[in-house]
């Protein structure tokens, strides 16, 4: 492949993006970092189907924080976590079937004192002792929800931990709740209710969005590709994530998340990106690069594709192979 080919690969896919063939039986294809699904719930999917259909890292936001700890350091697929679901007495996601007791913790008061039963700081304080990377909290206005004292609270404990937070946001006012209280990111395109513009223009400048535009029935999946649209026009950023877990959907590449944020307008590198950026953001240590262990890569085979609509097919064909298996062929 000469230069100008490799080029125009990176132009349409990314920097990172390499022609490449596998050592022993060299089919050609293309390397890429690592694929990260940046929204799952590993209590209830099979992690081995994950690396099977492409993904090396996972963010899983929402789970029982001590299973997560026990989990190897090593190995594929990479996982960061949340934790625990931080929500109000008797709030979603309480008495849902597939959230067990131990995934959910209940936050009574706004106490920013350690070790108070029931504590905005001690909920935080939980996560992150268990090794938590980012802290989770629910805005979900079918029930008991989080008032302002003690979403502030969460909130400002978590900035003390060095944590990001994520919010569950859904209901009528519940993405103004969460731009309000300078939540970090969303873990669903808003797909409840349509924003205005200075809504998505405040969301654009300060937070990154999850996409889990496919697990929604039709009507709220018009909305979350609407408002998604708004936000990428804008210049928000956005995460590739499933939402894991909720559906019967097969794990790994997505095609059809990849399609419909496609449809939002996130195309050719900045639908890559959203696959491949790790978040939260390693600080140097193991995969700093990747956001995932090293000595893996991505491999997409066959040829890629040569205009933007090609790629989340292209994408869904990815596999997860030992990087001593490729040979470059841009070298």
């Amino acid at each position: 492949m000469d230069a100008t080919d490799v080029d125009a690969l990176q132009a349409l896919i990314g920097p990172h993006a390499r022609p490449c063939r596998t050592a022993l039986t060299h089919e050609h294809g293309t390397s890429l970092p690592l694929l990260h699904d940046h929204h799952v719930h590993l209590h209830l999917a099979d992690a081995r189907a994950l690396v099977a259909g492409g993904i090396a890292a996972v963010l899983d936001l929402g789970g029982d924080p001590m299973a997560l700890a026990r989990r190897p350091r090593t190995g594929v697929p990479s996982v960061r976590y949340a934790g625990a679901f931080l929500t109000a007495l008797g709030g979603y996601p309480v008495g849902r079937p597939w959230a067990p007791a131990a995934v959910i913790h209940e936050v009574t008061s706004a106490s920013a004192s350690p070790g108070v039963a029931g504590g905005a700081r001690t909920a935080v304080d939980e996560q992150a002792d268990a090794e938590a990377s980012v802290i989770k909290l629910v805005l979900h206005d079918g029930g008991p929800v989080l008032d302002d004292e003690t979403l502030a609270a969460i909130v400002a404990a978590a900035r003390e931990r060095g944590l990001p937070v994520v919010a569950h946001a859904q209901g009528e006012g519940m993405t103004r709740r969460a731009l309000d209280a300078g939540i970090d990111a969303l873990a669903h395109a808003p797909f409840t209710e349509t924003l205005d513009g200075q809504t998505i223009a405040a969301a654009a400048a300060t937070q990154v969005w999850i996409s889990t535009l496919t697990v929604h029935d039709a009507a709220d999946h018009r909305r979350a590709v609407a408002n998604m649209g708004a936000f990428v026009a804008a210049g928000g950023r956005v995460l590739y994530g499933t939402d894991l877990g909720n559906g019967d959907w097969p794990a790994g590449v997505r095609e059809a998340e990849l399609t419909a944020l496609h449809d939002a307008g996130l195309r050719g590198a900045a639908l890559v990106a959203a696959l491949t950026e790790p978040w939260p953001p390693d600080e140097g240590g193991e995969g700093a690069v990747d956001g995932g262990p090293s000595g893996i890569s991505t491999f997409v085979p066959g040829p890629a594709p040569y205009a933007a609509e090609g790629i989340p097919a292209w994408l869904a064909r990815a596999r997860v192979v030992p990087t001593e298996e490729l040979v470059h062929d841009d070298r």
